[in-house]
């Protein structure tokens, strides 16, 4: 389902993407060990951000808040974003309209 935005998908998913890069842990999401992440090439770490941003953007239709690693991501509905936290602090957040 997704969240909903009036921006353009593939512009959010860009800047999404990066966000989501900014967790330095962001590949515990699936499950790879620190190990397997730096043994990708960057292509391939591009392909798991952006597969990432893309599971995370339509999980948070329906779980507002979803752990990334040591990190969270937050859909925020009423003033249309989603937040991209380590802890208590914001990193950067991704406008949806």
């Amino acid at each position: 389902m997704g969240v909903k935005h009036g921006r353009n998908y593939d512009d959010i998913l860009r800047e999404f993407t990066t966000a989501v890069g900014q967790i330095t842990d962001c590949y515990e999401f699936f499950e790879m060990e620190q190990g397997e992440w730096e043994q990708l090439p960057e292509e391939g770490k591009k392909e798991v951000l952006e597969a990432l941003a893309e599971d995370l953007f339509y999980g948070l239709g329906t779980d507002s808040m979803i752990k990334v690693g040591s990190g969270v991501v937050i859909y925020d509905r009423d003033i249309h974003r989603i937040n991209v936290l380590i802890g208590e602090e914001e990193i950067t957040f991704v406008s949806l309209i």
